[in-house]
């Protein structure tokens, strides 16, 4: 396909200019997006080892929620929440703080029935880890607040019509080309070439799933703009309507049965299952139970799993994340901009493939950042802009994994000694990230690549390494382990890295040399 010069020279123009002003904010990101894949599981392989105290799944919940709402009534009518997967205690109510928000010092009220059939309390801090990932995925790390969002929401959602612009002039620039190209990896046309290929072939490949990517981060990021234009096309009646509360309050001793009320949600969603249940303004005339139920073999449209909204008192179904019949074509519509968003629609495959399309993500933008580099480092590499901006791709791209894996780990020992790692995640994650973009600034880029590759090399051994030095301190610690995949995964990601570092320095040795 023939395109005219001038228009590929605007189009040269725009995707140059549009990734490298978004690419590092994408870089993170795209990098972070892939670890929410599997948050829940970075955040359990960070917590201590313990014993189960009940089974998941038991048919005991009813009379743990009778007892507790005998010893604690106050508490328990202003919610509770039932975890039906946990082996711990299944039963809890925020004591201090509340579900919504990223406030670090949550404290949580822990009950379960022992052998002998007795009630048993214990307060927790809320680990954060889960959330704190999310947050980088969300926010680029961008701390703040503008309106009741993060600052970072939104310099991700410009970032996203930035990035949007760069696939679509990305496209145009390699139409005469593409079908000669488009699988070419030329690595004996130099290094140049090479990543110029592989930036070429990600990008088309992997092309459906940014441009997902870009549109769901947009509506995600300036939803309050785009449903307060919509209004007036709509009389200006709320998109999502709330049931009017009833006539008069409830009370918590009448509550039906926790057994009632999961089945109501599995009779309204059939092959669904309810895996978690939280209840709330019991004594109120307005409570609710939200259920989360999950299918691995189906579409859901939350981040992990859909949710109903409970009568928890009438049993009846006042809202929920499935699809809700042609005359709902906004509740329809979002549901589905999520399920595109989250990759919660195919699964554990599902969850693997967004893995890897979230980092191959990264690596386009990295990639890109390179190649710019590269070409502006052919007509002066000591230009001041270019070397700035060498130290910042570096700095921040292997900064920011690097503070990530950092982080874990150490949240994987800070657990060990204390109830509460939640500050430790956030101070080391930007003391590590802060410390190695100034780093690369004073050692320069071929040298921080270089060490920076290895730092994670030898961070990511650290993490099995830290798992077996535990085991060995602790009694019966593998027959309560559940995080090998992780451990498996920091080794394999270890070798990704030493061989990335030797490849470094032998490029540094022949550039060198050739000087």
């Amino acid at each position: 396909m023939k395109v005219r010069a001038d228009i590929l020279r605007t189009y040269q123009g725009v995707h140059t200019w549009t990734g490298i002003i978004a690419g590092l904010v994408l870089f993170i990101g795209f990098y972070a997006g892939s670890l929410t894949m599997f948050k829940y599981e970075l955040a359990d392989w960070a917590t201590p080892v313990s014993a189960p105290v009940t089974e998941p799944k038991t048919s005991n919940y009813q009379a743990l929620v009778d007892k507790a709402i005998v010893q604690y009534p106050q508490q328990m009518s202003n919610g509770f929440s039932i975890d039906l997967l946990t082996d711990q205690a299944p039963l809890s109510w925020y004591s201090q703080g509340k579900e919504r928000g990223m406030a670090l010092d949550n404290q949580l009220q822990f009950l379960h029935l022992n052998s002998k059939n007795e009630l048993v309390i214990e307060q927790k801090s809320e680990s954060k880890l889960a959330d704190l990932i999310d947050y980088l995925h969300r926010t680029a790390g961008f701390a703040g607040e503008i309106g009741h969002d993060q600052s970072g929401v939104y310099i991700l959602g410009i970032a996203s019509v930035l990035y949007f612009l760069a696939l679509v002039s990305g496209v145009i620039i390699l139409l005469p080309t593409l079908v000669k190209t488009f699988f070419a990896i030329r690595k004996e046309k130099g290094p140049s070439r090479f990543w110029l290929d592989s930036h070429n072939l990600v990008g088309i490949a992997s092309l459906p799933f940014h441009l997902i990517i870009a549109f769901t981060v947009v509506v995600f990021a300036f939803h309050d703009l785009i449903y307060d234009g919509l209004s007036p096309f709509y009389d200006d009646k709320s998109f999502f309507q709330r049931p009017p509360p009833a006539a008069h309050s409830y009370q918590i001793e009448n509550l039906p049965s926790i057994e009632k009320q999961l089945l109501a949600a599995k009779n309204y969603a059939p092959g669904y299952e309810p895996i978690h249940i939280a209840l709330s303004r019991l004594n109120t005339n307005s409570p609710t139970a939200i259920v989360k139920m999950s299918n691995e073999s189906a579409v859901v449209r939350g981040p992990d799993t859909d949710y109903l909204f409970l009568q928890p008192y009438t049993l009846e179904i006042l809202n929920s994340s499935y699809p809700q019949g042609e005359e709902s074509h906004w509740g329809n519509m979002v549901a589905s901009i999520f399920s595109l968003h989250f990759g919660t629609y195919g699964g554990e495959w599902g969850r693997w493939g967004y893995f890897v399309m979230g980092l191959f993500g990264a690596f386009l933008f990295y990639s890109g950042n390179l190649l710019w580099l590269d070409k502006r480092a052919k007509k002066d590499a000591n230009k001041r802009s270019t070397l700035f901006m060498a130290n910042l791709t570096i700095g921040v791209c292997l900064g920011s994994i690097i503070a990530v894996v950092a982080t874990l780990l150490v949240g994987k020992w800070v657990n060990q000694f204390t109830t509460n790692a939640n500050y430790s995640y956030l101070y080391s994650y930007y003391i590590v990230f802060f410390a190695f973009v100034a780093y690369t600034f004073k050692k320069g880029t071929q040298h921080a690549s270089y060490w920076g590759l290895v730092s994670l090399a030898g961070l990511c051994l650290c993490m099995a390494g830290s798992t077996l030095l535990q085991a060995i301190s602790t009694e019966h610690y593998f027959k309560y382990y559940q995080s090998i995949t992780v451990d498996f995964s920091a080794v394999v990601f270890a070798l990704i890295f030493y061989f990335s570092a030797k490849k470094v320095k032998a490029k540094s040795a022949h550039n060198t040399s050739t000087q």
